[in-house]
């Protein structure tokens, strides 16, 4: 049963970070039962486990839907982030060893690769690569334990501002990094700051574009799934939408 609970959790959270199933859309158990082949006690267990993370909205007797991403929850992650990966750089750069330095090394080289490429999927998944090997390097159980969590947040947000310039933000990630392997604690941690606040303002303006406005239980009213998506419910990949709109 956890075999079937873990390979359905696992290819709906890949689903949701990769915009695959937009924020808002409404998850139908018999659709993604069949779509999975799987019953629908693993997929529940899935859901659940999903929305543990906050990437799913159960409405209790109703069903399920994808996380909305609002303004509100966008700020939400900022104010988290100026705190835990300031930590977490300040704590690497005091016990980062040298695997650690040639992770963070490998990220940035894929990064760079991937602007050359175009790829902008390559490119969010080297710099979101990038943010989570600083906490591995951080050496602090508890930090992980703490942005575990935010992790597919961040990828699914790092995929919907893939629109802000990506030479930049590899600028800002070399920065921090010689400043990890210099181990210099006061400029890591102040890099990791300027480069989450330096985000802020373009995400929320970003955001405020793509906030529709959904209440879950509307949402959950109908069992049937939505085909046809709004202008502001487009993948970031659809020609007709604007990049990185909602």
């Amino acid at each position: 049963m956890s075999a079937l609970r873990d390979r359905a959790y696992e290819t709906l959270k890949r689903r949701i970070v990769e915009v695959e199933l937009r924020p808002g859309e409404r998850l139908v158990e018999r659709d993604l039962a069949a779509e999975l082949d799987v019953s629908r006690i693993p997929l529940r267990e899935a859901l659940h486990l999903l929305a543990a993370e906050g990437l799913v909205v159960i409405v209790p007797n109703r069903g399920a839907l994808v996380s909305p991403l609002t303004p509100a929850d966008v700020r939400d992650l900022f104010d988290v982030r100026e705190s835990l990966e300031v930590l977490a750089a300040r704590l690497a750069a005091g016990r980062a060893g040298a695997d650690d330095l040639a992770r963070l090394r490998g990220c940035l080289d894929r990064a760079r690769d991937a602007v050359r490429r175009g790829d902008r999927r390559g490119i969010v998944t080297a710099n979101a690569e990038f943010h989570a090997e600083i906490v591995e390097a951080a050496g602090n159980a508890l930090l992980g334990t703490l942005m575990r969590p935010l992790d597919a947040q961040l990828r699914r947000l790092f995929l919907l501002t893939s629109e802000r310039d990506p030479a930049r933000q590899c600028t800002e990630h070399e920065e921090l990094y010689t400043a990890i392997a210099g181990g210099d604690a006061d400029r890591a941690a102040a890099c990791a700051l300027r480069h989450v606040a330096d985000g802020r303002e373009p995400t929320l303006a970003l955001a405020g574009r793509w906030a529709a406005d959904i209440d879950p239980v509307e949402v959950t009213r109908t069992r049937r799934r939505r085909t046809e998506p709004s202008a502001a419910g487009r993948r970031p990949e659809d020609p007709a939408a604007s990049p990185g709109l909602w």
